[in-house]
Formats: C-alpha cells, sequence, structure tokens
C-alpha cells in the first residue's frame, strides 16, 4: 500500500538524516490523515485508498508548481528550488504518467466506449479516463485534447 510506503521512506530519512525529504513525507503524512479525518467526519470512513492518496499527492504538486513559480517571478530562486525537490520527493509515489500515444489511445478507447458523439459527452469521457487512469493521466491535459476530438 502506498501509505506503507511512504513511512518506510520516513523512517529511512530520519535514519541518514536527510532534512528535506523528511520534511516532505512529513507534509504527505499531514495531508493524508487530514484528509483521513475529513473522510471520518463525513461518512464514517478512516481509511483512504491508494487512489485517493495519489490525488492528494497530485494536489500537492500542484500547489508546489504554482509556488515554485510565484517564486521564480519574485526572485527567490532559492525558495522555488526548494519546492522542485519536495515536488521530486512526492512523484516518487506516484504511478507512471502514461506516454503521449498512450494518452491518445486511453481516449480513443474512453470516447468509444461511452458512445461520446460531441461535447456534450465530454463530462461521462473525461471521468471514465480519470477512473480508469487514476493518478496516471493529467486530466486537464486530457481534457483539452478530448474536447479537440468531440469538436
Amino acid at each position: 500500500m502506498l501509505l506503507d510506503q511512504i513511512n518506510s521512506a520516513l523512517k529511512e530519512a530520519v535514519r541518514n538524516k536527510d532534512v528535506v525529504r523528511r520534511g516532505a513525507l512529513r507534509l504527505i503524512l499531514t495531508a493524508v490523515k487530514d484528509r483521513q479525518i475529513q473522510l471520518r467526519g463525513e461518512d464514517g470512513a478512516d481509511e483512504l485508498d491508494d487512489a485517493g492518496i495519489a490525488a492528494i499527492l497530485q494536489r500537492m504538486i500542484k500547489q508546489r508548481e504554482d509556488s515554485a513559480d510565484a517564486f521564480e517571478k519574485g526572485n527567490r530562486a532559492e525558495l522555488a528550488e526548494r519546492e522542485r525537490e519536495e515536488i521530486s520527493i512526492i512523484r516518487e509515489f506516484l504511478p507512471t504518467p502514461l506516454t503521449e500515444e498512450e494518452v491518445a489511445e486511453a481516449i480513443r478507447v474512453a470516447i468509444e466506449s461511452t458512445k461520446a458523439k460531441g461535447i456534450r459527452d465530454m463530462g461521462r469521457v473525461v471521468a471514465k479516463l480519470k477512473a480508469t487512469y487514476p493518478g496516471r493521466i493529467d486530466i486537464a491535459r486530457a481534457s483539452r485534447d478530448v474536447k479537440a476530438e468531440l469538436i
């Protein structure tokens, strides 16, 4: 399970006295625990599956990319570099993303399987991609490609 891998990596980072890695892994675990507490309040469940953890990791990466861009615009290269280091640590726990060719094939299959005919069916196609390839496909980019195919 993904959570076990993260915990193991944290123990190793503590043993190796890797401060940056340890901090990033603790941030991941904190975000996961926060989400588990939130779920417990919503529907009584308190465990996240790997797909839920992957979604958290993707949000964390997006936040850090935005922060790194803002730091670079503000001439704070050292802070931008720190954000990029955290991004690389977080990415270690995500599944391998699909290649361009695999994304194109996935979109073709999703359009066929949902019998999408036009732009009104775009939501069903994107939902199918999210469900079939959690954490492995950039949904924003795939949405643009799906839209281009359906127009």
